[in-house]
């Protein structure tokens, strides 16, 4: 078995975020907050490091400045580990003027500091998922096939096929065809490779494991812009590519729904995902916060991160963020509030026409998404829209009929935000 020090990960910063919009106004995606304490890059970096991989490389180029603030805080390796987390942001060079195109683009131009670590592989991962993965399993089939690239791959269903690439697999694991999002009946069931009629089919999940020295043919001998689309299905035709299977949890979150979704997920007692797991923790940023102050309150089904201060509240099916101020007579169901990055007066009413940071007195607030740093005034009214929604306000938006208010947004009290 090879050295897991021999791997160095990639993980790709993503694009401008345009579908989770406004999340992603002032933030890349995998800066986004997520479960009410972390961010999405702290997803795959966690699993590098649950999986000995220690040399862990971010690509970046829009929105990245509280993307490199995090990571520079969070992972940080002793002396005794040769290890890294390091940003490699889009640049402009002598040789080339132009920024990231896609995923294999960025790569492509980082091509110079790949080769100086020295590494034998390399795991291209995305910064906008959720799932927990031993990669160290992936990496012993790709060996032990005698692989030059591996995918991990996912069962999925005839009506999920829409959204994924999907992949044909022969009984040896390897793939043999490729077609990205296809809708046509006689393509789906050309590419049924498991015996299960509810999952027949194999979707890519953006996970990648090349031999270096593939990679680099791959990518220095092409223009691809994109692994999903380009790369995989090339290699397909010409190198040993096998599929991984992979059939634990996995989200892509990339949608403003998809984000509502799957964090309001986390709340029940029956999450399909579970950041409690003691002999694979998600790392994130320690912050030395006080306990959660709750006061004369009723919650059901709630995520609750530390240093909230909340008084007199009816909280449901709802994520609470760090730092969160919320002030009596408040109900809130179904909805994420993202906290708060510092504290101003804790928990006191609204004097002399301020409007504190945090949720006002009274105010009632149902399919939300509240992000960071938002003081909404005591009497404000938010309703859920029907879904397909999508209206653009003054200091709100609607998407898919979840109402989000941005980061540093100010709502006067008594503000309605509900359907006509």
């Amino acid at each position: 078995m090879e050295n897991m020090n021999d791997v160095l990960a990639i993980i790709l910063g993503g694009g401008r975020g345009s579908r989770l919009f406004p999340l992603t106004q002032m933030r890349s995606k995998p800066a986004v907050p997520v479960a009410g304490k972390y961010r999405l890059i702290d997803i795959p970096i966690s699993n590098c490091i649950n999986s000995g991989i220690l040399k862990i490389a971010v690509l970046t180029q829009y929105n990245s400045v509280s993307l490199h603030r995090h990571i520079s805080r969070t992972y940080n390796f002793d002396a005794f580990h040769t290890g890294w987390v390091q940003i490699w942001a889009a640049e402009q060079t002598v040789s080339n003027m132009d920024w990231y195109q896609g995923t294999a683009d960025a790569v492509r131009k980082q091509l110079f500091e790949i080769k100086a670590t020295r590494a034998k592989y390399v795991l291209v991962l995305a910064g906008d998922h959720l799932y927990r993965m031993d990669y160290e399993k992936m990496m012993e089939l790709h060996l032990g096939r005698g692989a030059d690239v591996t995918v991990a791959v996912r069962p999925i269903s005839m009506a999920d096929a829409k959204r994924f690439g999907i992949l044909k697999r022969n009984k040896s694991l390897r793939l043999t065809d490729f077609e990205e999002k296809p809708t046509d009946p006689s393509i789906l069931q050309r590419f049924v490779s498991r015996d299960d009629p509810e999952l027949p089919l194999l979707g890519s999940t953006g996970i990648y494991l090349f031999n270096i020295d593939v990679l680099i043919d791959l990518l220095a001998h092409s223009e691809y812009d994109d692994f999903g689309s380009h790369v995989i299905p090339s290699a397909i035709k010409t190198h040993q590519v096998i599929g991984f299977d992979f059939e634990g949890y996995w989200e892509d979150i990339g949608t403003i729904r998809s984000f509502y979704d799957t964090n309001l997920a986390l709340s029940m007692p029956d999450a399909p995902f579970k950041f409690i797991d003691p002999e694979r923790p998600i790392y994130s940023h320690p912050r030395f916060l006080p306990g959660s102050v709750i006061e004369n309150s009723e919650f059901e089904n709630v995520l609750l991160a530390e240093g909230c201060c909340i008084v007199h509240a009816e909280i449901r099916h709802s994520i609470i963020g760090l730092r969160s101020q919320i002030e009596s007579g408040v109900v809130i169901r179904d909805s994420i509030l993202m906290g708060n990055d510092y504290y101003e007066n804790a928990c006191l009413e609204e004097e002399g026409g301020m409007i504190n940071l945090g949720i006002g007195a009274g105010c009632i607030i149902e399919g939300a998404i509240i992000d960071k740093n938002a003081r909404i005034g005591r009497g404000t009214l938010i309703k859920p829209f029907p879904r397909g929604t999508d209206i653009d306000g003054v200091g709100w938006v609607v998407r898919d009929g979840i109402v989000v208010i941005p980061k540093d947004t100010t709502i006067r009290p008594g503000t309605r935000i509900v359907p006509e």
